[in-house]
C-alpha cells in the first residue's frame, strides 16, 4: 500500500481511468464509435442516403467543375432540397483526419447527388497558412461526410450508391440496379416510399438483361411482348 492507500493494481486502474477521460473527447476511447475501414478517421455510421437525407442542410444534383486543394467546386443542375438560390457551391472533402471522402473520388466532370452540411462555424486550427488550399473549409461553404450514404453517383437520369437501408456499411458502390433520379426526387418530396426505392434498386439484373436480349431478338415483333415489357427502371 502507498500513501494514497492504493495497491499497485489499484493505481494502474486509476491511471487507465484518467487516461480514458482525457482521450474520450478526441474519439479515441469512445465505445459508441467504429472504425471506418477505408479511412483514417473514426466515426459512427449514420445510415444510407434515405436514412440521413433529413439531416442534410442541402441536397443537390451537380457536376464537379474543378478542384482547389481538398475542395471541389460543383455546378448545380438541380436543388433537390434546401436553399434554392445556389447555382454553384464549394464542397470541402478529405483533409487531416476529417471524416470525409477523398477528393480523388470526385474527378472533374463526374456527377453526383450530395447531402451536405453548411459550414456555420470554424474550429480552432481550421486554417493553416502553410497549406492554404488544404483546410477544414470556409464559412458558408459546404462539407461532405463519408460516415453514411451522403453521396450517390449520377449517370444520365439515374443514381447509384449507398441509397437504401440494408446496404452494407461503407459500401459506396454496391451491386444494385441504378435508380431513376425522378424516383429519388419523389422520395425527397414525400411521394415515393423507401419500399419503392428498394424494389427499384433490387431488381434482378439478370432477369432485366434477359428481357432486353429477348426484346432485341424479337425486334419487329413487339406485339408478342405487350405494353408492359419495358423495364420499369431503365438506366
Amino acid at each position: 500500500m502507498n500513501r494514497m492507500g492504493l495497491a499497485p493494481t489499484g493505481r494502474l486502474h486509476l491511471l487507465l481511468l484518467l487516461l480514458a477521460l482525457v482521450l474520450a473527447p478526441h474519439g479515441l476511447a469512445d465505445t459508441t464509435t467504429e472504425d471506418n475501414p477505408i479511412d483514417t478517421c473514426t466515426c459512427l455510421w449514420q445510415g444510407s442516403f434515405t436514412e440521413i437525407a433529413d439531416t442534410a442542410d442541402l441536397i443537390v444534383l451537380g457536376a464537379v467543375t474543378q478542384h482547389r486543394g481538398n475542395a471541389a467546386d460543383f455546378a448545380i443542375e438541380e436543388i433537390l432540397r434546401g436553399p434554392d438560390w445556389h447555382t454553384s457551391i464549394r464542397v470541402w472533402l478529405k483533409a487531416k483526419n476529417y471524416c470525409r471522402p477523398d477528393i480523388e473520388n470526385f474527378p472533374p466532370g463526374s456527377r453526383w447527388v450530395l447531402a451536405l452540411k453548411h459550414i456555420e462555424t470554424l474550429p480552432s486550427g481550421a486554417f493553416d497558412p502553410l497549406t492554404p488550399n488544404i483546410s477544414y473549409g470556409r464559412l458558408n461553404d459546404w462539407i461532405l461526410s463519408n460516415c453514411g450514404g451522403y453521396f450517390l453517383q449520377a449517370q444520365g437520369g439515374t443514381v447509384r450508391g449507398n441509397l437504401i437501408p440494408g446496404t452494407p456499411r461503407w459500401d459506396f458502390d454496391p451491386d444494385m440496379n441504378p435508380v431513376l433520379v425522378d424516383l429519388l426526387r419523389g422520395h425527397l418530396q414525400g411521394q415515393v416510399t423507401v419500399e419503392t426505392l428498394k424494389k427499384a434498386a433490387q431488381e434482378d439484373p439478370e432477369a432485366r438483361a434477359l428481357m432486353l436480349n429477348t426484346r432485341s431478338f424479337l425486334r419487329g415483333q413487339d406485339d408478342l411482348l405487350g405494353e408492359d415489357s419495358e423495364p420499369s427502371n431503365p438506366p
